[in-house]
């Protein structure tokens, strides 16, 4: 359609939302299906932070707020990052914005001109290399094979460094892998990054907090602090405390980024939700303890999932670090034909016949950067979960 923006064309609608859109309409229309797409806890809000939310109501904290977030709310994330990860970001060095996506998207539209390049680890989380051809940025994927863990190397990384280079995505635990960069790991990175002073480091520590077996979450300008000038640390409520509908994102970073980042968000939704700010003024201000516990939850079924995986036929599971994902291959599958006589040429064949065939969604791995593999977001009840994973198996096992 001519009237549409020739940008369109550089884009791709979220798999992820595709996929949990299709089992929701399969369900409206009479279907036992189990949704694995979504990517957020099915914890409800804690509710400290329900009633803080409710407070703020009620002392008509309804307002328009300053465009990149309140004063007490940025006064709570600048605590957080000393206290967590030991990094110190003054008011005007911190963001908030509508979702840590909004974060995301206003860095790069603030900051790529056409011909940049922003380098992404694959398998990655399917918006980073959409919002980086949106804003007129070209995307560089370098794979992290399973055999590492689907995590890069240094010399993967500095193979790819160009003089166009102007980014470097780092998502850890990842989304979908579930992958976590060790400290050490993160220390080779930066030795790399240390001798290219035009690449900047994004750093996406959505799930800092889900990580399990004893490992230990680390952030770049943390390890590095040479680094700390030329690094953007996005974080945010959603996953740790259980607030993906409130909407609430933040970074810290150097103090002309911040404020690029605040003009683009002035010109576009202005101030996030006040309601949802005033919550995750006390989400990350009150009591954490129900943190680590749900991170155990997760931790169990994320055992199991990767147990009744591995059992099912052609399905290979790796054991990830963290996240609330696993990113299983199914190359064993591909060029066999399923009980409904589908054959089965590629992941997305796969994902498709699994929906169509047992009720089971889950989103393909080309959709991430990496096929042929596939992600399950175990971030449902420990009985659905056995549930989709006897429905794999009977599906594996019936091809032929």
């Amino acid at each position: 359609m001519a009237f549409l923006a020739d940008s369109l064309a550089r884009i791709k609608p979220s798999a992820t939302i595709a996929v949990t859109n299709k089992a929701r309409e399969l369900k409206a229309a009479g279907r036992d299906v189990i949704g694995l797409g979504a990517g957020e806890p099915d914890f409800d809000t804690p509710e400290n932070i329900k009633e803080a939310a409710i407070a703020a109501i009620r002392e008509g904290k309804t307002k328009y707020t300053a465009v990149d977030g309140i004063p007490e709310l940025k006064a709570a994330i600048s605590a957080k990052f000393k206290r967590e990860n030991n990094l110190t970001y003054a008011p005007n060095q911190i963001t908030v914005g509508t979702g840590g996506k909004q974060v995301l998207y206003n860095a790069l539209m603030a900051t790529l001109n056409p011909g940049d390049e922003v380098i992404i680890p694959a398998p990655y989380w399917v918006s980073y290399p959409e919002i980086v051809a949106l804003g007129g940025g070209t995307p560089v994927e370098i794979v992290g094979p399973q055999s590492s863990g689907f995590k890069i190397g240094p010399e993967a990384l500095e193979a790819a460094i160009t003089p166009k280079t102007k980014w470097l995505i780092l998502n850890s635990p990842s989304n979908p892998s579930g992958a976590g960069y060790t400290r050490t790991e993160l220390r080779a990175l930066a030795d790399v990054l240390l001798k290219y002073p035009q690449v900047w480091i994004m750093t996406d520590d959505m799930y800092e907090h889900l990580v399990f077996d004893g490992f230990e979450f680390s952030t770049i300008a943390e390890v590095e602090p040479k680094l700390y000038d030329r690094t953007l640390t996005v974080n945010g409520v959603s996953k740790a405390y259980a607030m993906t509908g409130w909407r609430i994102g933040y970074a810290g970073g150097p103090v002309e980024l911040i404020k690029a980042i605040g003009t683009i968000q002035s010109q576009s939704t202005s101030n996030p939700s006040s309601i949802s700010q005033w919550a995750a003024v006390e989400a990350l201000n009150g009591p954490q303890d129900y943190i680590p516990k749900n991170a155990e939850i997760f931790k169990k079924r994320r055992d199991l999932v990767v147990s009744m995986l591995n059992q099912a036929n052609g399905i290979v599971c790796p054991n990830p670090e963290g996240a609330f994902y696993v990113f299983p291959s199914c190359a064993g599958t591909l060029g066999k034909t399923t009980a409904g006589g589908k054959l089965l040429k590629t992941d997305e064949d796969f994902v498709t016949a699994l929906l169509e065939e047992e009720g089971v969604a889950v989103v393909q791995g080309s959709a991430f950067g990496l096929a042929p593999y596939f992600r399950i977001s175990y971030a449902t009840s420990t009985e659905a979960l056995e549930e989709a994973c006897t429905r794999i198996q009977r599906f594996c096992g019936n091809l032929r």
